[in-house]
């Protein structure tokens, strides 16, 4: 892996760092006052893209923080602009063909299912289109924003679906719920003001890759997590501005996790089990068979749906 290839080329993710990088600034820590307190006792922002590949791969350790943690943590989702277009050629990426073998790459690092053959079959020109499309989303509802921001991925990441096309991102917004012709309304009116001001506070902040994590309590107090870390970093960042925050405790039996949430992959099961990799997928595996899940399977690993979903 060439780090510096990876630093110089936002869509190329240095493995070392866990990060997608935009620039070698470094991230600002004392621009405080854009942020907003919030009613939890910690807030996240959180800096992301639809196709951040190191993104997708903290989504097990993000989930599992919301489990543990929700009823204390707030989550801000900000969208950075990873591919504003193809205008550039840096780090050896030029094209899209270029980012599919490091999508592969990566998906094998992450242990999360990434089908780097969307750049070859039907790649994005931007991926602003399906970031002011989560704004739109947020101005509707934030929670079903969320959502619609996972279904997107699993289209990118997993289906090879081009989501800078609006019969995508129609599809997703359909499928979780949202408001279609509202959500169009506001992609093409204020949505995108909204994903300017991301951009603005980025620079304010200093992000200079995602996934960037800055945790914030109501005394401007600060901790940052930036690129893909394992979940004590994330845990940590928490108890070290709330150390008396309270852990919730929640049944980690199959029915329970796949109500919370709508699909997992093997390793996001794993972490929020707290069953061995292996055992998470021998585990979804026998509950295919059973009937109890549908499993969808990619090239570089597979994800699995419950049934019973209401969605």
């Amino acid at each position: 892996m060439n780090n510096e290839a990876s630093n110089t080329n936002p869509l190329l993710c240095d493995i070392e760092t866990g990060m997608c990088g935009t620039t070698d600034e470094e991230i600002d820590t004392t621009s405080k006052s854009t942020i907003q307190s919030t009613k939890k006792s910690v807030k996240l922002i959180y800096y992301t893209d639809p196709i951040c590949s190191s993104c997708w791969g903290i989504e097990p350790q993000l989930r599992k923080l919301k489990l543990d943690y929700g009823n204390a943590i707030e989550i801000d989702y900000r969208m950075g602009g990873l591919l504003p277009d193809w205008s550039y050629n840096s780090g050896g990426i030029g094209k899209p063909s270029d980012v599919a073998t490091h999508w592969d790459e990566v998906s094998i690092h992450y242990d999360m299912p990434i089908d780097g053959d969307l750049w070859l079959e039907d790649p994005l020109d931007s991926s602003y289109p399906p970031s002011i499309a989560f704004k739109a989303a947020q101005m509707q509802d934030n929670e079903k924003a969320i959502l619609f921001l996972r279904e997107i991925r699993e289209m990118v990441f997993l289906q090879k679906k081009n989501i800078a096309k609006w019969e995508h991102i129609k599809a997703a917004a359909k499928k979780v719920g949202l408001n279609v012709e509202q959500l169009k309304t506001d992609f093409d009116g204020n949505a995108k003001a909204l994903f300017e001001e991301d951009l603005q506070l980025a620079k304010e902040l200093g992000v200079r890759g995602f996934p960037t994590i800055f945790f914030l309590d109501d005394s401007g107090n600060q901790e940052i997590v930036y690129g893909s870390r394992p979940y004590a970093f994330y845990e940590m960042a928490v108890l070290k501005l709330n150390p008396n925050v309270p852990k919730s405790e929640y049944s980690k039996t199959w029915e329970t996790l796949f109500s919370k949430y709508h699909s997992l992959t093997a390793k996001e099961f794993s972490e929020l089990s707290g069953t061995p990799r292996k055992e998470s997928e021998l585990q979804l595996n026998e509950l295919t068979v059973k009937g109890n899940l549908v499993k969808h399977t990619t090239k570089n690993g597979s994800i699995w749906t419950s049934k019973n979903t209401g969605r």
